[in-house]
């Protein structure tokens, strides 16, 4: 089964991430940033991506948006992971090509029902 992409350039959020997507069950490749996301998402073709939307080197906002034009990439499933809470922000997120949104700090049972969501009936 095809791994998650993690993208989050804050150490101890990606490093708690990572350990509680493992116990899930789940595969991750972490990224730090939103050029490195879309190298990774090339290359290792990811089930779904979780995307920090405040990178550095290229935004989340951007790399998503960068994604949805790329033909080899656009299916992947994107869910934005931010502190920006309003319903403005959400719809910015979408808006950029993300396909749903998960607030800061991460409810992760309901994380792991978006990604499942996402991922198709295999995972």
């Amino acid at each position: 089964m095809a791994p998650i992409l993690l993208v989050e350039d804050h150490e101890l959020n990606r490093d708690m991430l990572i350990r509680r997507l493992n116990r899930a069950g789940l595969e991750v490749i972490p990224a730090g940033d939103g050029q490195q996301a879309l190298d990774l998402m090339r290359s290792k073709q990811p089930r779904v991506v979780l995307m920090d939307m405040n990178l550095p080197v290229m935004d989340g906002w951007t790399a998503c948006r960068t994604a949805r034009q790329d033909d080899s990439i656009k299916h992947i499933p994107i869910i934005a992971l931010t502190a920006h809470a309003s319903e403005a922000d959400r719809q910015l997120a979408i808006e950029a090509g993300c396909d749903d949104y998960a607030t800061k700090p991460v409810d992760f049972p309901g994380l792991l029902i978006k990604i499942k969501k996402l991922s198709g009936p295999s995972s």
